[in-house]
Parts: structure tokens; sequence; C-alpha cells
């Protein structure tokens, strides 16, 4: 995704077969800290599909709603006031089974 300059759309599913993910409105890249506009929001289909957004955008309050690793194995999903979501996995901390990212061009 080097070089990109367009919103994403990541589709996870774990180890437990939850499915969830992320739009981004900028590019998904390694950071050491949030990123991301009032645009930006995570989903869940738990069992049916969740929207999580919250505007305007609070600084990450009470955890990560969703974290990768930079190896994109392990994850974690918890309670998060930027997006007012309920945890998206079944736990905290959790093992990627299938990633898909599009870009919007």
């Amino acid at each position: 995704m080097a070089g990109l300059d367009t919103p994403t759309l990541m589709v996870l599913k774990d180890g437990d077969g939850q499915v969830f993910g992320a739009l981004a409105s900028e590019p998904l890249r390694v950071s050491d800290c949030f990123y991301g506009t009032g645009e930006t929001f995570l989903f869940s289909f738990c069992p049916e599909l969740q929207v999580h957004a919250r505007w305007p955008l609070l600084s990450g309050r009470g955890g990560f709603g969703l974290w990768l690793d930079g190896d994109l194995y392990h994850g974690r999903s918890s309670t998060c006031g930027t997006f007012g979501n309920p945890r998206l996995t079944q736990r905290e901390d959790f093992v990627l089974q299938d990633i898909e990212v599009w870009a919007f061009h």
C-alpha cells in the first residue's frame, strides 16, 4: 500500500470467525499514534452489520477501537470513545485469519 494517497476499506476475520473492519479516510500506514479523520469509522458483523462512528473525533479515549501489529498477525479491539464502539471481537486480543484491503481512487 506504499505510495497510495486514498481512503481504504479494510475487512478482517479473526480466528474465532468474527468479521469486522474499518474505513479509513487516509491510507493505512504504520504509526505510533492514532490517525484518521471524522470520516473514519469501524464496523462489525455480529450477527448483522453495525457501524461505529462518532463526530467530532475524540482522540481515542478508552483504548484502541482497532489495532493491528506490524506483521498483520495479531490485533486488539476494545471499547473506544472515538467511535463509541463495543469490542469488535470476542476476545480483546485476537489472531487474524484473513485480511482484505481496498483502496479508493
